[in-house]
């Protein structure tokens, strides 16, 4: 028995050495960074994130930090699935690139040869810009990115109508500015050059070429994802607070992909390995040259003192370009709803980085990014947690200065100059879209899209917009730009100014009534030849419910209900009909309601 124990033992103890033996040595690049990630959460106040690090052809660094689920404190995986937001953009310009490589389009040719229904603000914008000048943001165009945030379609064509009204600030190459739309439409116009979606052509193209199999292209196949991260932002500046999931709809080619850290490894090691992957070419070597070479500078400058290794910022096709501390690195961020993103590689070191988080608005993704980026390239040590929390508190310290300002500069204990029923009903702007204003109690409130604001008064015919959260609570913490009604000489509010671009004057968004239910039957009491001045005005019912007056020598004019016995004319703001209705419920005669005055016509017999 003796002896059997002798043996098994030196077994085990063969077996263990072994073990050992085998057991590759932890990298040394990676010690203590599990401290490091603890402090990054509990200081920005973040539900969790992952994080990979692709080194040449393998994934030297995998790892979940936090939680996905953050009430239930389910954590992170490498695996687990997040919206990357605007880490997107590189699929979709990718997209592109392949049908260049193909011959079906040519990046350098105005992109309304492809797309003849897109139009610009102005005649110089549709004849000159270029899928080039699209993927690389310098069409002129701002951002306007309320227009699809806030007045959100699933209809590509429909959002791409809104382009012809949205003003540039820029001239075409002038400067570099980042537009979302610009990205929707090469989606677009890869959908008319294939017959395919744009889903179709990155799911076909990218995702089962690259086995990026876990990546999603929206938001309901995400929901059926069994290991999917939800999404949070921080509330009164250290509230955990979930958030709802954003639908971004036609503007999928913005910045719609779900993916995880796994997989994005997978397409970072393609680009490291100029388009290929596992030695099979996957996107074209010229595109990827020209992707990560500067196409348009972001800002002119040069490195400052306190970050002399900093030395340039550039564009290239769906990637931010930059030097870091001397080292070339390709980079995009993704912001949406609860979530935040890093995608980088470092070419000239075959180095990448994936950083996904669960946190709204976060800086998390760029302290984890340049703390292993520093590891990596063999960098001294920097902090880079207190040097962005001293940058952030700065930041707040800077916005509640000029919120106090604002405070003082206010003219106080004013009123509306209305009554709040008279602010209410359709304001539309274009190039946006449209939202009711409706007055309940003693507020105002607009309903915009799948959204709800509280307008709060600000000082006579402004207010501010606050919005309602999933708690059904207006959190006035959040500021915005006050909105201004406006009337017409007569009176009458007429239009509604939102500072929803900078750099642009406060958007008009034109009243029109809301329409109130009225059946044909109501109607007809109105219809009939009315005597005014020696002519003869008519009025007349078409179709089923709808008013229209003719005036001799004018267009017939819709009329639309607006209250009790009144309308207002649709195509001119600010003229109205009023019928006078005597206590039989006979029409006897009515009323043009104008700027220039009232004027009575008579109900003929």
């Amino acid at each position: 028995m003796k002896r059997i124990l002798t043996i098994l033992l030196f077994v085990t103890t063969t077996v263990s050495f072994a073990q050992k033996k085998n057991k590759p040595a932890e990298d040394k690049r990676f010690a203590g960074l599990d401290t490091a990630f603890a402090r990054v959460l509990k200081d920005w106040h973040a539900a969790g994130f992952a994080v990979a690090v692709v080194e040449k052809d393998k994934v030297v660094y995998s790892k979940g930090f936090g939680y996905k689920d953050y009430e239930n404190k389910v954590p992170v995986t490498p695996n687990t699935l997040f919206a990357i937001g605007s880490c997107t953009k590189a699929f979709t310009a990718s997209v592109i690139g392949m049908l260049q490589k193909e011959d079906k389009v040519d990046i350098d040719k105005p992109v309304r040869d492809y797309v003849p229904q897109l139009k610009f603000y102005n005649d110089d914008m549709n004849a000159h810009i270029t899928l080039r000048d699209m993927m690389c943001h310098r069409t002129g165009l701002p951002r306007h990115d309320y227009s699809w945030y806030y007045f959100s379609t699933a209809s590509k064509d429909s959002i791409m109508q809104r382009i012809q009204y949205m003003e540039p600030t820029a001239g075409l190459r002038e400067k570099w500015q980042y537009n979302n739309f610009m990205f929707m439409m090469q989606g677009a116009v890869a959908e008319k050059l294939t017959g395919k979606t744009w889903e179709q052509n990155v799911q076909q193209r990218i995702f089962d070429s690259l086995g990026m199999n876990s990546s999603v292209l929206g938001l309901k196949d995400w929901m059926n994802s069994s290991d999917k991260a939800f999404g949070y932002d921080v509330q009164k500046d250290s509230i955990i607070h979930r958030t709802d999931y954003y639908n971004i709809g036609s503007m999928a080619p913005a910045g719609s992909i779900n993916s995880s850290v796994n997989d994005m490894a997978k397409w970072v090691t393609t680009w490291i390995y100029g388009g290929k992957y596992n030695g099979k070419e996957i996107l074209p070597p010229g595109y990827v040259k020209d992707a990560m070479s500067s196409q348009m500078v972001i800002a002119g400058g040069v490195p400052t003192a306190e970050k002399p290794d900093i030395q340039f910022a550039n564009y290239g096709f769906g990637w931010f370009l930059a030097s870091y501390k001397s080292h070339y690195r390709v980079e995009h961020g993704g912001n949406i709803d609860g979530f935040s993103a890093s995608t980088c590689f470092f070419p000239t070191d075959s180095i990448g980085i994936i950083v996904l988080c669960n946190q709204n608005g976060s800086t998390v993704p760029s302290i984890v990014r340049n703390l292993i980026a520093d590891r990596m390239l063999g960098l001294k040590y920097f902090d880079w947690n207190t040097d962005m929390k001293n940058a952030a508190d700065k930041g707040k310290a800077a916005a509640k200065e000029a919120e106090k300002t604002a405070t003082e500069n206010l003219k106080k204990d004013t009123r509306p100059t209305h009554a709040l029923k008279d602010y209410e009903g359709l304001y539309n702007n274009k190039g946006y879209g449209t939202l009711e204003v409706t007055a309940k109690d003693d507020s105002l409130f607009a309903y915009v899209g799948s959204h709800i604001w509280w307008l709060k008064h600000y000082t006579y015919d402004a207010f501010e917009p606050v919005e309602k959260n999933k708690e059904g609570i207006f959190d006035t913490s959040e500021k915005s730009d006050p909105m201004q009604f406006q009337m017409t000489a007569a009176g009458d509010i007429k239009t509604l100014l939102i500072n929803f671009e900078p750099g642009l004057k406060p958007l008009e968004f034109n009243k029109t009534p809301k329409p109130k239910e009225i059946t044909k039957d109501s109607l007809q009491k109105y219809v009939g030849e009315y005597e005014l001045s020696g002519a003869t005005v008519t009025t007349y019912i078409k179709g089923d419910k709808t008013l229209y007056v003719v005036v001799p020598g004018q267009p017939d004019y819709e009329l639309v209900p607006v209250d009790k016995n009144k309308f207002e004319l649709k195509v001119v703001t600010g003229y109205f009909v009023q019928f006078s209705v005597n206590d039989k419920n006979e029409v006897t005669d009515l009323s043009f309601i104008q700027p220039n005055g009232t004027f009575k016509a008579t109900k003929k017999k």
